[in-house]
């Protein structure tokens, strides 16, 4: 999956599902169950386990893939599961004073990455995994790379999230030369990191 470029949160969801239809037959090897299989396991999660119509799609697509990549056997076009029809959640959405009182109750430790999430639209793992060299100062801009579905995309940087980030990184030099320092540690050189420093001492 990785090298195929998925996203590691989509890794461990197809996992949970593989996993979850293997034990659901006793552990047998997938290489020995087929379409049958598939479409009671399909038919178990939605009658039972009452799931909606996208984790059902999921846990197909986890399944599709694991015929079709790994046992190099693919699962029929027309397979015959009951749908799904569970009516989906209706998203809340927070008005901005609502948004405001959250963020004041967030400590220094969740603010950061809640303001990425919240002020540039970022996604979870996207927060998480932000590189230094993504970054656009000048332009106040954030470059996503391999975004949902593979895609790329250009967001804006709020302009108040600029001194917490600058500070993130000197805080990331300052584990780094720690690092360095540490006999157990081969290190590495950050190019944005030195970049800031020779900026504050100019």
């Amino acid at each position: 999956m990785r090298s195929r470029h998925y996203s590691l949160r989509t890794v461990e969801i197809y996992l949970k599902w593989i996993s979850s239809y293997i034990r659901f037959h006793d552990k047998r090897h997938p290489a020995s169950m087929g379409n049958n299989e598939v479409t009671t396991y399909l038919d178990h999660i939605v009658l039972k386990g009452n799931v909606s119509p996208r984790t059902q799609a999921t846990a197909l697509n986890s399944l599709v893939f694991l015929y079709k990549h790994i046992i190099k056997n693919e699962l029929s076009l027309n397979l015959e599961f009951v749908r799904s029809k569970k009516q989906p959640k209706l998203p809340v959405v927070m008005t901005p004073d609502e948004v405001k009182q959250l963020m004041s109750h967030l400590s220094k430790r969740y603010y950061l990455i809640a303001g990425l999430m919240y002020g540039s639209g970022l996604r979870v793992m996207e927060a998480v995994q932000l590189r230094v060299k993504d970054i656009d100062f000048d332009y106040k801009c954030i470059q996503v790379w391999n975004g949902k579905g593979n895609k790329h995309r250009i967001v804006t940087l709020a302009t108040e999230l600029i001194p917490l980030l600058r500070n993130q990184i000197m805080q990331v030099g300052e584990y780094l030369e720690l690092d360095i320092k540490n006999e157990q540690y081969a290190g590495v050189w950050m190019h944005e990191i030195e970049r800031l420093r020779r900026q504050s001492r100019e």
